[in-house]
């Protein structure tokens, strides 16, 4: 419409007369102006001819042309973008794709063109209204004329528009064409009136009286001798489907669904028989195709039209559909003689049943059945013979009738497949079938077909580049299951039961016994086995009946799970102890799809606890190493040598088979106990760089990993040894590199096309990426092997250009920025230098993290010296410090990092500012002490509760002279009875009462006890002149001045603290192994600071003696390997393989149980830590080492303390369980903002205490205890 001519404003000028002259009774007879619009708006509703209106044509016709590709282009993607097997409404959709189509710009251009015509259109109307009223009924009375003559004489414009060739076409000339039409006239006549038939609006025609009988003649010429002929009605008929509504292309599709159907019936036409097979070079097969064809295209478009028009119309086309596919010839005679039914063209077309919907299920069931029982009783030559067609042949023109039964195999193989997915369609089952006795039910189906992927013969390769579809039983039964495993709904109640499971696994079983796997099972039907349950392990329903079977909690003894079996013919197939494949050229690849399965399994904690006793990791270790050796003897190929494909050829497999395992070890790190075994394999370098490689080319973790790289990083990064190979591999340069092209600038100058937005947040967009993946990475143990002992460089000139590429440059760079030299390389100091506060600010939540960079940096100096520069002298005695977005953010990481506390007893300091007269009443300060108004009043103070009952019986215990098993239980059930009812009494001098008596006894009761008894005879003479670490130093001053603030401890307590830790040192020192390692952390003594020993000093109120000695008998018992870390740092009571990996008990037992219960118990928390490529374990390691100091208030810790000596130290874990359990809101909030591990890392646990929670923690006792306990004491053992 960009060129609106005269002659276009005087077509829309009738078609508005035509319209309001069909209207005028209801508009004049309308109350009110209102009223008549009303009217018009509802008119589709209340007027019949509606959609006859040649307006209306108009409108639909522009609205078409200029939206309509866009409307079908979000329908598909809508329609893909939904789960196959979810039933959503059309209303759903409508309203989706209308949606997006009114907010498009295509859609408010098409307005204001319309609306500029019309205006132009009425306006002219009005101006000549009675002008135009005269002529309008002059044309209505010739018009009548015209009608009444034979036929029409063309007196319209010559207007190339389409609405004007619609005046032109009219009854008179439709009848004139049936005239020219009948078999008696001329050929030339008849084609031209085909012709003219073909090129007028096929709405017009379908519009007129006359279209019934055109239809009915139409359908009879279908059957014309003439090639020609019936080829150009066959053309009609594609364009009417092309270019007609649905409403009209419904009555095309049925009427040449309906000669079809006569076609088929009439005895009068040789339809081909199965023993004749199928020559489509013969003139009358060709017609007959192109006419199933034409019907199977419309097929496949109708879907897409269906959503947008009532059920009505679709139900005429299914009807007709199924009515064809329904015909039936006489069965009395032999089946090599059976006439070939309308299916079997229908799936020479369409082979994979592309356009099926809804059909007749009980014959696709019975063709699957039969071709079964032929793979059964036909020897294979034979059954190969017979599925040959898979290859679709190229040399002739011919199909034999057993190819034509595999194709409508095939086809009914893809139609089941395709019914499956819905709801409705499984309802169908089970399916009585006339050649068995018993019914199929939607298991014995799915039996079926994994039994195809086995017992049915491999397609032969294809030779022509032109068909790459593999059509052969075993991949088409294959691609139907992947397909119901995509479907949760449709996997659970088709899928996941035992039955299928066992069908699948029969070939290994069968090769584990040392037997053939099945008649015709190849190494490709392994591989497709594999595939499918690796897609089954990925989802938890299908992981769990692999890891457990059906009955979880049945007592009877039934043969190994699923898991099990996969893991024991891996570990054959890698271990070469199988024969009956080795030097297939397939042997490698059926390797890698097995410990592909096995991978999905052995990546999630539970899966590991079941595969653990196979050693898959040695096994994966062992044969990575062998392929790498081989990698490195391949020999160089030689320019003009014959053999450079071969070893290239070879070469790449290679690659291609090193890569998979070190892919396979690398899923080990998903999981802490996984990690240990990773590095037990000496592989953790060479994974790591191979992750980092796959980061870089942006490629997917795995196929069927729904998240990226970030948990894995993370747990790596959790561990000393993982730490450094990040860094030895690049990715820890790669991602500074990447932050400071964001936050700075990049390595290369690039053209500058638009100017960057000045940043409204603290941390841009941008760099939000970057920032958490440093956050994931900062773990302690990294931060000491990454840093510990380095020096900044704090160099006196930097170049603006020079990238940081190390943790160092960015702490010297972004964070302790003490230089104007390091001021002026930045060109974004402000929003660099509050990047660098916000990552110290979350680093430092871990005290060992602060006390380090505190020992080697200094950095609340630094930062007290920034505010004390950044102060206005308002007089000559006071200075006024400046309020910017920087001193904001100093005052707050200077308050954070100097003052410990729970939630409720310290108070810090806002990072946004206020409205009002005062927007930041909080008070600066640029040295020590800290103003009181960020200390807390609402500190517990703890009081002296002995004469409690309930507490006096507890106390009365420990003087009972029988202190067997059963004392001890007693005593257990005492304690949480108390913390039930009356936790706070559990505190102060009581507490310290409790726990020294019942450690005492306990560590006297030789089956409490885990740790053999040391002899310690040193004295404070002895250890008085040891030195502590700076970092010990700075712990001691710290836990003094948190007991202080608690009342707990009075002066000199600082002399006490340091004579026990010196005691502890020597003490543990005498239970070391000696190590070589070039691991900084195993290079010394505990490098962190000991927070449960600080704890217990503040407990027993600053008493050393009373202190150590409870150390001395506490470190006896299994829960000091996991409440007092240092217990156990290079002890001799480790396997040698654990010293060396660095990593702690408390990581990989305690905090890969927490990961596994939190899946089972806070499934929604699990997710969410995953969609954060966060790992639950990182910060729960965080947690436990620092005794949740600054998280919980002192009251708390001691509870944590106390639960865990009285109840076990799997209470540990059930602590960690509950927390998340009461963050679980918060959790998921702050996945949505994307900000978990900063919202974790720096906020205390609002509301939390260990009470509450003693119910819930006693069910998951119950649940879960004896797995934990047995894990818990293997600690000691060589091989986990």
């Amino acid at each position: 419409m960009a060129h609106f001519s005269g002659e276009d404003e005087a077509m829309l000028q009738a078609m508005l007369r035509q319209l309001f002259q069909s209207v005028k009774e209801k508009i004049t007879g309308a109350p009110s102006l209102e009223c008549a619009e009303e009217i018009l708006l509802h008119l589709e509703e209340t007027d019949e001819n509606f959609h006859n209106y040649e307006f209306v044509k108009y409108l639909r016709q522009y609205i078409c042309n200029t939206l309509g590709s866009m409307i079908e282009e979000e329908m598909e993607k809508w329609t893909a973008d939904q789960n196959q097997g979810e039933e959503f409404g059309y209303d759903t959709v409508v309203q989706h794709v209308t949606k997006r189509t009114q907010e498009s710009k295509e859609y408010k251009e098409m307005i204001h063109s319309l609306k500029n015509i019309m205006m132009i259109v009425v306006e002219s109307m009005i101006n000549k209204f009675e002008e135009d009223e005269i002529r309008s009924q002059e044309r209505q009375k010739k018009t009548q004329k015209e009608k009444s003559s034979s036929y029409c004489t063309d007196n319209c414009s010559d207007s190339d528009s389409s609405f004007n060739q619609s005046y032109k076409f009219c009854q008179g000339k439709l009848q004139l064409i049936l005239d020219q039409l009948d078999p008696g006239q001329p050929k030339e006549v008849r084609y031209e009136a085909l012709q003219t038939l073909c090129s007028a609006p096929p709405s017009d025609v379908l519009n007129c009286e006359n279209w019934t009988t055109l239809c009915e003649k139409l359908t009879v010429y279908l059957s014309d001798p003439d090639p020609v002929f019936s080829d150009r009605i066959l053309k009609f008929y594609a364009q009417t489907f092309t270019l007609s509504p649905l409403h009209m292309t419904k009555e095309i599709y049925t009427s040449l669904a309906k000669y079809l159907e006569l076609y088929f019936l009439s005895r009068e036409n040789n339809i081909p028989t199965l023993s004749t097979g199928i020559d489509i070079s013969n003139p009358n097969v060709t017609h007959l195709l192109k006419k199933i064809r034409l019907l199977n295209e419309y097929q496949k478009e109708a879907p897409s039209f269906w959503i947008r028009h009532p059920e009505k119309y679709m139900e005429e086309i299914v009807e007709s559909t199924l009515s064809l596919l329904s015909v039936k010839h006489d069965q009395s005679h032999l089946v090599s003689q059976k006439i070939l039914d309308p299916i079997y063209f229908l799936a020479l077309v369409d082979t994979k049943a592309v356009w099926f919907k809804k059909w007749m299920i009980t014959t696709a069931v019975q063709q699957c059945v039969q071709y079964f029982e032929l793979c059964e009783t036909m020897k294979g030559d034979e059954v190969l013979e017979h599925s040959k067609s898979c290859g679709i042949k190229q040399k002739t023109f011919y199909y034999s009738g057993q190819e034509l039964q595999y194709i409508y195999f095939i086809h009914s193989l893809s139609l089941l497949g395709r019914l499956l997915i819905y709801t409705q369609g499984r309802k169908l089952f089970p399916i009585k079938l006339k050649t068995r006795k018993d019914s199929v039910s939607l298991t014995d189906l799915l039996v079926l077909f994994t039994q195809l992927i086995y017992r049915s013969p491999a397609c032969p390769k294809m030779t022509s580049p032109g068909h790459l579809e593999d059509y052969s039983p075993a991949s088409m039964a294959t691609e139907v299951l992947c397909i119901l495993c995509d479907q949760k709904e449709c996997a659970i109640e088709c899928l996941y039961n035992n039955t299928v499971i066992e069908a699948l696994l029969q070939p290994i079983h069968n090769l584990m016994k040392g037997t053939k796997a099945a008649p015709n099972c190849s190494e490709t039907a392994l591989i497709h086995i594999a595939h499918i349950l690796a897609r089954i392990a990925s989802v938890e329903e299908g992981l769990t009946l692999l890891l457990y079977g059906e009955n979880m909690n049945s007592s009877e003894e039934k043969s190994p799970t699923g898991a099990h079996l996969i893991a024991q013919f891996s570990k054959k197939l890698l271990d070469e102890d199988i024969s009956i494949f080795s030097g297939s050229e397939m042997f490698p690849v059926v390797k890698g799809a097995f410990t592909s399965v096995c991978r999905q399994i052995y990546g999630t904690c539970e899966g590991l606890q079941v595969l653990i006793p196979y050693s898959l990791h040695e096994s994966i270790a062992k044969a990575w190493k062998k392929t790498s050796l081989l990698s490195e003897r391949i020999p160089t190929p030689v320019e003009g040598s014959d053999s450079i494909s071969l070893v290239s050829q070879e070469s790449q497999n290679i690659m291609a088979w090193e890569e998979n395992l070190l892919d396979d070890l690398l899923n080990f790190a998903a999981t802490p106990k996984g990690l240990l075994l990773l590095q037990r394999t000496g592989a953790i370098n060479e994974c790591v760089t191979f992750m980092f490689n796959r980061y870089a080319k942006k490629l997917q973790i795995s196929r069927h990993k729904k998240f990226g790289y970030g948990v894995l990083v993370t747990q790596v990064a959790s561990t000393a040894a993982g730490a450094i190979a990040l860094q030895n591999s690049g990715f820890i340069n790669a991602l500074i590199t990447e932050l400071w092209a964001n936050l700075e600038c990049g390595r290369d100058d690039v053209r500058v096309t638009h100017p960057r937005s000045t940043p409204v947040d603290p941390i841009d967009q941008s760099c939000q990426k970057s920032f958490l993946a440093l956050v994931n990475l900062l773990s302690y143990p990294a931060v000491f092997e990454l840093l510990g002992n380095q020096s900044l460089p704090n160099k006196t000139e930097y170049s603006l250009r020079e990238v940081p590429t190390s943790i160092i440059d960015i702490i010297d760079r972004l964070i302790i920025l003490n230089s104007e030299a390091k001021i002026r390389s930045l060109f974004n100091y402000e929003q660099s230098h509050i990047f660098g506060l916000r990552l110290l600010s979350v680093v430092c939540c871990d005290l060992d993290t602060l006390l380090l960079l505190e020992a080697q940096y200094q950095v609340s100096e630094m930062l007290l010296n920034a505010q004390e520069e950044n102060t206005l002298e308002t007089s000559e005695s006071h200075r006024e410090f400046i309020i910017d977005s920087l001193s904001v953010e100093r005052n707050h990481v200077l308050v954070r990092i100097n003052l410990i506390g729970g939630p409720m007893e310290r108070i810090l300091p806002p990072r946004l500012l206020e409205k009002g007269d005062e927007p930041y009443p909080w008070p600066m300060f640029s040295s020590y002490p800290l103003p009181n108004c960020y200390l807390s009043d609402c500190v517990t103070r703890s009081t002296d509760l002995k004469q409690d009952n309930d507490l006096g019986k507890l106390l009365l215990r420990f003087k009972m002279s029988d202190k067997q098993t059963a004392w001890i239980e007693n005593c257990r059930r005492q304690f949480c009875k108390i913390m039930k009812a009356k936790p706070d009494i559990i505190s102060g001098s009581a507490l310290v009462e409790l726990l020294e008596k019942f450690v005492l006894h306990l560590s006297e009761s030789p089956s409490e006890c885990y740790f053999p008894s040391v002899e310690y005879t040193a004295t404070d003479a002895n250890v008085k002149n040891e030195n502590l670490s700076s970092v010990q130093q700075l712990g001691i001053k710290m836990t003094v001045r948190y007991g202080k603030f608690l009342s707990l401890l009075k002066d000199g307590a600082e002399n006490d603290l340091t004579m026990v830790l010196k005691h502890c040192e020597r003490f543990l020192k005498q239970q070391q192994a000696s190590t070589k390692s070039p691991l900084l952390c195993l290079q010394r003594n505990y490098t962190s600071h000991d927070w449960f020993v600080s704890s217990l000093f503040i407990i027993m109120l600053g008493d050393k003696d009373k202190t150590f000695r409870f150390l001395q008998q506490f470190s006896r018992l299994l829960t000091s390997a996991f409440l007092w870390l240092p217990r156990l740092h290079i002890s001799r009571y480790l396997p040698a393989d654990t010293i060396e990996s660095g990593i702690h008990p408390v990581y990989f037992c305690s905090t890969h149980y927490i990961e596994m219960l939190l899946k089972a118990e806070v499934p929604l928390v699990f997710s969410a830590f995953h969609m954060s490529g966060f790992a639950p374990s990182q910060i729960c390691m965080q947690w436990i080492t620092q005794c949740f100091w600054n998280y919980l208030d002192w009251i708390e810790i001691c509870h944590y303390i106390a639960t865990c000596v009285f109840l076990g130290p799997d209470y540990q874990v059930y602590i960690c369980i509950a927390i998340f359990k009461h963050l679980q809101q918060d959790i998921l909030q702050h996945t949505q903002t994307q900000d978990l591990q900063v919202f974790l890392k720096e906020e205390a646990l609002h509301g939390f205490r260990v009470s509450d929670y003693f119910e819930y923690m006693e069910i998951l006792e119950q649940n879960y205890r004896p797995v934990l306990l047995r894990d818990m004491r293997n600690i000691r053992v060589q091989s986990t």
